[in-house]
């Protein structure tokens, strides 16, 4: 057995363990053994105190989200943070099905959910460098059916729209499209990309387009623009200039074969708040009739370090170039009005903005975060989480798999608030 296999098997042994229950013999994780699981898959990895981080520190971070597996708060829960292009830390913990006690794994495939969008909006911005569309471009001069559009008012009557809406605005959740759960009668997921489209032409906006953000089908509209800008569907698309580029060879819309095992069942709680799952682990096993640009991807911890490390590092990783360094900057630049404000969970979240397909710390201070100026991000609604922190070269990455696993007013523990307290507590070298 080579080393690499052994540190994986220690690795997803000792995340199989839950302390309550007394796992003997588990190495404790500390030195080596940390970044094991990056190694055994093949990461780049380097020791904290030489990326400018404690390892104690480190050690803190995952032990608190350990203890939140202890207590039965999550079934499992996977995170990584590199520094400078390297994985100082890499921790899988729990189980990957609260029912069949299945243990998670390093190569656990999660579904990323609105974490798609990233992905699809890099897609955009690939054929924005080959000139195929411009951000001042109306959508209508590259979707038709979309010229004449009206928008809904207050007392529930139709005018129509004061301006075009433009490419930079649907790339933005800007366009005056509504939020999700607007359309939640009218199917526009249950034919093709063209059947959405079709439907989406016979609606009224919600809003004038520019003076709102809200965040509804804009990114299945790019999934739609990908496919007929590029000339090829949007999974062939991103296999043949993303993920074969990058290696994220665990990365699709389905997960066929033998990979559908090692999808993460979706969890939630019961009436006395313990974790469970929430039925049969149903996997799209086969490729999906709608390919959403929005939320239809599923991937690994691994898989997506290795995106949001190329677009951390400017568009590049491996000596493969996927964007500019210029185009990179100017997805994580905020293009909202100031009246636009970001509120995806209720309230405006000051001092973010809003590039493309991207949320932007603009103001730390007044976003209540320890993460550098320029901070971009974004989530997935099963509760899967990242951001790339150019100010401290800082990529971070969590999995974990729960019903509205995203909201903070859902039962599931804020992990995405614990992380970047933890992280950057642990940083000493900035």
């Amino acid at each position: 057995m080579t080393l690499s296999r052994r540190l994986l098997m220690s690795a997803a042994l000792a995340g199989a363990c839950l302390i309550a229950s007394g796992c003997a013999g588990v190495p404790t994780e500390t030195g080596a053994i940390r970044a094991s699981a990056a190694a055994g898959l093949g990461l780049p990895t380097t020791s904290p105190e030489a990326a400018g981080f404690s390892g104690a520190g480190l050690d803190a971070l995952r032990s608190e989200l350990r203890q939140l597996v202890d207590a039965g708060k999550l079934a499992g829960v996977t995170t990584l943070a590199a520094r400078g292009g390297k994985i100082v830390h890499f921790d899988t913990y729990g189980l990957a099905s609260a029912d069949t006690r299945e243990p998670l794994k390093p190569d656990s495939i999660f579904r990323i959910a609105s974490m798609t969008k990233p992905i699809a909006g890099v897609a955009m911005m690939q054929l924005w460098e080959q000139g195929k569309w411009k951000l001042e471009d109306p959508v209508s001069l590259h979707i038709p059916e979309f010229a004449d559009l009206k928008v809904r008012t207050a007392d529930g009557g139709l005018e129509p729209m004061a301006r075009p809406m433009t490419m930079a605005q649907l790339m933005s959740h800007s366009a005056g499209f509504g939020v999700s759960a607007v359309y939640e009668g009218d199917a526009l997921q249950a034919g093709t990309l063209q059947d959405m489209i079709d439907k989406l032409a016979k609606l009224p906006l919600s809003s004038q387009p520019g003076t709102a953000w809200d965040y509804g089908p804009s990114v299945n509209i790019q999934g739609y623009l990908v496919e007929k800008l590029s000339g090829q569907t949007l999974d062939v698309y991103l296999d043949e200039h993303i993920f074969r580029p990058l290696g994220m060879t665990d990365t699709g819309f389905w997960a066929p074969g033998e990979k559908a095992a090692r999808v993460v069942a979706v969890h939630t709680y019961d009436a006395e708040g313990r974790i469970r799952t929430t039925g049969p682990n149903r996997v799209t096993s086969e490729r999906p009739r709608f390919l959403s640009g929005s939320g239809g991807l599923m991937s690994t911890a691994a898989d997506y370090w290795r995106f949001a490390q190329a677009v951390g590092n400017g568009g590049t990783l491996n000596g493969q170039r996927i964007l500019k360094a210029d185009t990179v900057r100017l997805m994580r630049t905020n293009v909202l009005p100031p009246t636009a404000k970001v509120d995806l969970y209720g309230p405006s979240q000051e001092g973010i903005g809003f590039g493309m397909d991207f949320a932007v710390v603009m103001d730390p201070a007044a976003a209540g975060t320890p993460q550098g100026l320029n901070t971009f991000y974004w989530g997935g609604a099963f509760g899967t989480w990242f951001w790339i922190d150019p100010t401290h070269d800082v990529v971070f990455v969590g999995m974990i798999q729960n019903l509205n696993g995203s909201t903070p007013t859902g039962g599931t523990p804020r992990v995405r608030e614990i992380t970047p307290r933890a992280l950057y507590a642990a940083l000493t070298g900035r």
